[in-house]
């Protein structure tokens, strides 16, 4: 693959390009499922990964460790990928202290053994060197007197690891992660990119953050932006809107997260392990389609051509106690419930009349991996009953 000289263009390029997800390396996985899921990300037609790297890992056993690392970092450039790695967290400080002197050696032979190790490594475009150094319980917990004295401790602390990092990198780019755009006027004028992080809840609030982020860039000699972390499904902020954002401002963007597992696999995640997707939606967003939410959308008509009618009357029929001889009851097997049932769902599922984050075709599945005589026939026909009844409800049927 032909060479990217990421630092020749640090001060030209304005990384609008940048189609990026927060991912990041888990060892604990085998090596094919991490480059499944690089593949997954090229297929998303995604150029950029960001990930979290950490001191404490290099200080137990800082060759393996990196050699990890560069592993990962060599496996995303063969999928086009470039990476930004990030260098320490501010997420987690409860108490901070400043570092004594000894601590600050540490974290520069940490910053050089990071540097010397990976900086041949192609497919670098950008080191992050803090993420978030604001958003952390040591500023969340502060009373209205404590907050301005201890967020100039944290700008403080942003600032000098910067420093750190400029001595044994002086010449490539770097950033810092910011929680809020208004944050990045801390370390603006020793970062080349401007990196803040979109978590708002409407879309006007939305709009006031990128609309902070391009003030600051413009009085700051036009600096690159980049969006990089957002979208979240448990904090009012949609991946599609903010693609959408993203899209009208002409911003590069990280989305957080790629997989949807671990702790945050509740809020956060484009896809599976498996490649499957959670939201259509917003996999239509990476491409530039958006939802349409003005008055010319098209509500759908489940019912047009009555097969809403012919999908109820198979699950009544299904469903109806019919008698073989006098005292035998002609059975209906479980599969064949499921089918009514599917039938039913298909057109719940596809005009969209019932929740998609829990599918009923899901559990139609899940009862399709068991046996026959492993099936509760009991649940299953309560299942397609109520799947009639939401289809008559939905489509208006008496």
């Amino acid at each position: 693959m032909m060479q990217h000289n990421y630092i020749e263009e640090k001060k030209t390029t304005d990384l609008k390009h940048i189609r990026g997800v927060c991912h990041n390396p888990d060892f604990s996985k085998s090596w094919n499922q991490m480059e499944y899921e690089l593949q997954c990300a090229q297929r998303l037609q995604l150029n950029s990964v960001r990930f979290w790297m950490e001191e404490k890992q290099w200080k137990e056993n800082a060759t393996e460790y990196l050699s990890n690392i560069k592993k990962f970092i060599s496996l995303c450039w063969k999928y086009g990928i470039t990476v930004m790695p990030i260098l320490w967290n501010g997420n987690f400080i409860t108490d901070y202290r400043q570092p004594d002197e000894a601590e600050w050696e540490e974290k520069k032979r940490y910053a050089k053994d990071v540097y010397d190790t990976l900086s041949a490594e192609e497919g670098i475009l950008l080191w992050d060197i803090i993420n978030e150094p604001m958003c952390n319980d040591y500023m969340g917990k502060a009373n209205a007197k404590e907050a301005k004295q201890r967020f100039e401790e944290l700008k403080e602390y942003a600032r000098t690891l910067c420093t750190v990092f400029r001595t044994v990198a002086p010449d490539v780019p770097i950033t810092v992660g910011h929680e809020q755009a208004w944050h990045c006027e801390s370390t603006i004028d020793l970062v080349d990119v401007i990196s803040f992080h979109e978590y708002h809840c409407t879309r006007k609030e939305i709009k006031a953050s990128y609309e902070k982020a391009m003030e600051l860039s413009k009085v700051n000699g036009n600096k690159p932006v980049l969006n990089t972390e957002t979208g979240c499904i448990g904090r009012a902020n949609p991946y599609d809107i903010e693609l959408e954002m993203c899209h009208e401002y002409q911003v590069g963007w990280y989305l957080f997260n790629l997989i949807c597992e671990g702790s945050w696999g509740d809020i956060h995640g484009l896809i599976y392990p498996d490649g499957t997707i959670r939201d259509p939606a917003v996999i239509a967003a990476l491409f530039g389609f958006f939802r349409n939410r003005t008055s010319e959308r098209i509500l759908p008509a489940p019912n047009r051509e009555r097969h809403a009618n012919q999908a109820i009357e198979r699950v009544k029929v299904v469903l109806k106690v019919e008698e073989e001889s006098q005292f035998v009851n002609k059975k209906v097997t479980t599969e064949e419930i499921l089918e009514a049932a599917e039938y039913c769902v298909n057109i719940l599922e596809a005009c969209e009349l019932v929740p998609m984050y829990d599918l009923p075709s899901a559990k139609i599945a899940c009862w399709r991996t068991m046996e026959e005589k492993e099936r509760n026939p009991q649940e299953i026909k309560q299942f397609a009953y109520d799947m009639a009844k939401l289809l008559q409800e939905k489509c208006l049927i008496l």
